[in-house]
């Protein structure tokens, strides 16, 4: 099927009828998983699908709707329905396409796909998960149970047309290999796990590294004992450091900053934390899991910098958000078929510093390495800030044992001031990524 004429066609079908602004998204999708267990296959899926997505516009009232029926009286009714939804809307003056003269024909190649990646046979990909597995059970003789290994991939390909004239398309891949072993001995039992996510299957961590950094996360949490509540240093591992970089994006979001549900609303030029800390969103990065030419409503992907040596420089913005702010879009529109353009981050990342993540540890007379969290306890609105946690003890800059049924309690605003050391152990492991971070004191509330 000719996409790219059905989308054309859609577009005349919907003007004829009135519509002032129409945009047609199809997405084209296959997605492959398997789990191995105690190495057998436990589960294995492969799915393809094609959908379609419908704006439509008619003034300040729009609807949204979606279909896997690519039918043409399917496609004749889909388009009748939104059209009668858009007009029975309320108006709202900020709806709307964006602008024309935002679009733009330039179209860079991100290398988003990977073909290697949906040609791979089956039984490799079983393979993949049985080594990360394997290697992980094999590690140690306290290993001797897992949760599983999973290997899975998606292959989509994006089509975009829209009424202003702009048309777009591109591919993209990713593959993701993870393993959670359990390990045991008199004190009990702990699992965790590791993984590998990528674009492209070559870039992948090997399986058997997988399994053994697994395997060791896994083991330092054995023997995992409380602490007494108290008022301490807490260093964030990448991945939780990459957490609160996530709440972080959520409180800069046009969405909860013209709703005023963000306690960085009205503080853009200010100094919101630490001078060293520096924030960007970046659409354009080559092969990155968050890059896209265009975003969700076909505008331009870009470089944002969200905060510089401390001061909010900038919000993130679809073009409902920026006109509600009366500010340009950043290119920050994400979408689901069928629902209208939210605003979501692209390749984020909270920029390096000078230290390593030794030196940062080594720092901390007493206080947590904090390596696991636990629930949603983000109050975006106070910036009050107060998660399950697990982790390792620091005593005397030391790694010392692990901890585990604890709290950590704080405000983001006074948080984010406080990051004392930021460190230079950058690895993006997904969209949003950030180093090795050290806050100068939280409370860690225990027995």
């Amino acid at each position: 099927m000719d996409y790219g004429e059905l989308a054309q066609d859609l577009l005349k079908r919907a003007a004829s009828k009135g519509a002032s602004g129409v945009e047609v998204i199809i997405v084209e999708d296959e997605a492959f998983s398997v789990q191995v267990r105690m190495r057998a296959v436990d589960t294995l899926k492969n799915a393809k699908e094609k959908r379609l997505g419908l704006r439509l516009c008619f003034g300040q009232r729009s609807a949204t709707t979606a279909t896997s029926d690519f039918s043409p009286e399917s496609l004749r009714k889909l388009l009748d329905d939104t059209a009668a939804m858009a007009q029975a809307t309320a108006e709202d003056p900020c709806s709307g396409l964006p602008d024309a003269e935002g679009f733009t024909s330039e179209m860079p190649d991100l290398e988003l796909w990977d073909p290697e990646v949906a040609q791979l046979p089956i039984q490799e990909r079983i393979s993949l998960a049985t080594a990360a597995e394997s290697a992980a059970l094999d590690f140690d003789p306290r290993t001797t149970n897992s949760e599983g290994a999973d290997y899975s991939h998606q292959d989509g390909r994006i089509m975009f047309a829209n009424s202003p004239g702009f048309t777009g398309e591109y591919r993209g891949s990713s593959v993701v290999l993870s393993v959670s072993p359990i390990a045991g001995d008199d004190g009990g039992m702990q699992r965790d796990g590791w993984y590998s996510y990528k674009r492209r299957l070559r870039n992948l961590e090997p399986p058997e590294a997988i399994g053994r950094m697994a395997a060791r996360r896994a083991l330092r949490r054995l023997g995992a004992r409380k602490v007494t509540t108290q008022h301490v240093p807490v260093v964030f591992d990448p991945d939780m450091a990459a957490s609160l970089l996530r709440s972080i994006c959520g409180a800069v979001s046009g969405s909860a900053i013209y709703r005023n549900a963000s306690f960085l609303t009205g503080r853009l030029g200010q100094q919101v934390a630490a001078a060293d800390l520096t924030v960007l969103d970046d659409g354009r990065m080559v092969g990155h899991l968050g890059s896209r030419p265009f975003d969700g409503e076909g505008l331009p992907t870009r470089r944002t910098v969200v905060i510089q040596n401390g001061v909010l420089s900038s919000y993130l913005l679809d073009t409902y958000t920026g006109r509600k702010l009366d500010m340009p879009s950043t290119g920050n529109a994400a979408r689901s078929l069928g629902q209208l353009p939210t605003v979501g981050p692209t390749n984020c990342s909270l920029v390096p510093g000078r230290y390593s993540p030794e030196e940062i540890i080594r720092s901390v007379d007493q206080g947590l390495y904090l390596t696991e969290m636990i629930g949603f306890g983000v109050n975006l609105v106070t910036g009050d800030y107060s998660r399950g946690a697990v982790g390792l003890w620091i005593e005397k800059g030391e790694l010392a044992y692990p901890v585990e049924e604890i709290t950590i309690a704080g405000n983001l605003k006074d948080m984010l001031q406080q990051i004392e050391m930021i460190g230079n152990d950058l690895e993006w492991r997904g969209s949003i990524a950030a180093p090795t971070l050290k806050i100068a004191h939280m409370t860690v509330a225990g027995s």
